[in-house]
């Protein structure tokens, strides 16, 4: 047998076989899954296929009291098997949405099946050692709450320390109630499905806990990242740490933390996305603050406020407030609750000059006392944005630092515009590095250059700088 021969044979062994069979031929077949709460054998495969095409789809299941798993032999569907394979095959069967691909792409081809009554056996059975779980929690919860109106009902004279140890002893109660609540759903698939499709009632404590995790992961590190990269502390605060979220965007568009903007997007102010973990009311000051002000008279940087807003009332239900929408009169349409003490500046910079950081504070009440915006705007509107501290807004009033965010600007080609629109000057002023002369005397030739300074090595003048009277 020839050499051809002998390489081409398994190649047309290869082709009768795919001849012969009448399964479609594809490079890269997606796996399907069937609903099952035992492992498929392989001798069934067969059976299990000519079955399915043969049989239509069920009618949907309705939801029942009792969680148990479904028979376990029962057949597979169309509309009910799970798609598997890569992410990229995955994101191709699904639309935009919230949660994790697999679990879209379950629900996607699971039909009407309801997703506590997926039919697999180690699913329904975990649920059910939840379910005993959280019963044994709730009865510790009613325990607790029992002792807790024990206690208040108890006069303070009957404990060894007075009222001191019994404020103490309920506010440790109290705590480990709440801790409690969170043990008791932090682990029920119901719950982190509504928490990942953004369905969460975040009056309850459990959701509240599921925010902070998250936000914790990755938000809360690029927050501290950006504090320490841009200098935040100690340049406008001795010391920072923010406890909520805050995220903003311009015009609709999300706007990563530090982001250089073009002055014409920052134009009109963000709308800003908070989240707060604590329960219970508030009170907000909002602070839009630049501190890279360049002064010419004394070579420093100084610091101009953008825009302030106070009495904010805010609460873990409320997540969005446009700034655009703080006005005086609480009257207008679609105002936002709040009053305005200094009305938005564009941010701009003047060109040649460094970025500008513009840093946006949100300021809580201490026990919730309002603030006069009369005297904030007295002291902070017109001239008073010259000059600005936070650490001086601090000491005149009760607030405290709790969320942070920011962007930044320089000089662009919308700049000169937006500046004129405004009635802002300083558009035709550009700052330019000045030179410095070295203090060092000036140093003879010696070496290889005072032997060549003669006509006759003008050849290899071109090779140094200290020729004297040549000028480079």
């Amino acid at each position: 047998m020839s050499r051809p021969q002998q390489v081409a044979r398994p190649i047309v062994r290869s082709l009768r076989q795919a001849a012969g069979s009448t399964a479609p031929c594809r490079s890269r077949p997606i796996a399907l899954r069937p609903f099952s709460s035992t492992p498929s054998r392989h001798d069934e495969t067969t059976t299990t296929t000519t079955t399915t095409t043969t049989t239509t789809p069920s009618a949907p299941v309705e939801p029942a009291s009792d969680p148990a798993p479904l028979p376990q032999k029962q057949l597979a569907s169309s509309s009910s098997t799970i798609k598997q394979g890569s992410e990229e095959e995955l994101s191709k069967l699904l639309g935009p949405g919230l949660g994790s691909r697999r679990r879209r792409a379950a629900l996607a081809t699971t039909g009407n099946v309801p997703f506590e009554q997926m039919p697999y056996q180690c699913f329904q059975e975990a649920r059910k050692l939840l379910a005993r779980d959280r019963d044994e929690k709730v009865a510790q919860i009613v325990a607790q709450t029992a002792k807790i109106k024990r206690i208040e009902a108890t006069d303070a004279s009957a404990f060894r320390g007075g009222q001191v140890f019994k404020q103490r002893q309920l506010d440790s109660l109290r705590r480990h109630v709440e801790r409690l609540k969170i043990l008791a759903d932090t682990n029920d698939p119901m719950v982190k499905r509504r928490f990942e499709d953004g369905q969460g009632d975040m009056n309850k404590p459990i959701y509240r806990y599921l925010a902070h995790r998250k936000w914790c992961a990755m938000e809360r590190k690029i927050i501290f990242q950006r504090v320490q990269q841009f200098n935040i502390v100690p340049d406008l605060l001795p010391k920072f740490e923010p406890s909520m979220e805050v995220k903003m965007t311009f015009h609709g568009y999300r706007t990563a933390h530090g982001t250089i903007l073009n002055s014409r997007i920052t134009e009109e102010p963000p709308t800003l996305h908070m989240q707060v973990f604590d329960k219970g009311d508030r009170l907000f000051s909002i602070v839009v603050m630049d501190s890279d002000v360049p002064d010419a008279e004394s070579d420093l940087f100084k610091k101009r406020l953008h825009f302030m807003a106070t009495n904010i009332p805010w609460n873990p239900v409320r997540t969005t407030l446009n700034l655009g929408r703080l006005v005086n009169d609480p009257a207008a349409d679609a105002a936002e609750p709040g009053t305005l003490a200094v009305p938005w500046l564009p941010a701009f910079a003047q060109k040649g000059a460094p970025y500008h950081r513009l840093s946006i504070f949100v300021l809580q009440h201490k026990d919730n006392a309002p603030l006069d915006p009369a005297k904030l705007t007295e002291l902070y509107d017109a001239k008073g944005r010259e000059g600005f501290s936070l650490k001086s807004f601090r000491d005149k009033f009760p607030v405290i630092p709790v969320g942070f965010t920011l962007f930044r600007t320089e000089w662009d080609e919308n700049t000169a515009d937006v500046m004129a629109r405004h009635g802002l000057d300083g558009a035709d002023i550009e700052f330019k590095h000045r030179r410095v002369h070295s203090l060092k005397p000036h140093r003879k030739a010696r070496g290889w250059e005072a032997k060549r300074q003669k006509p006759k090595f003008r050849h290899l003048w071109k090779y140094t700088k200290r020729i004297k009277g040549l000028e480079y």
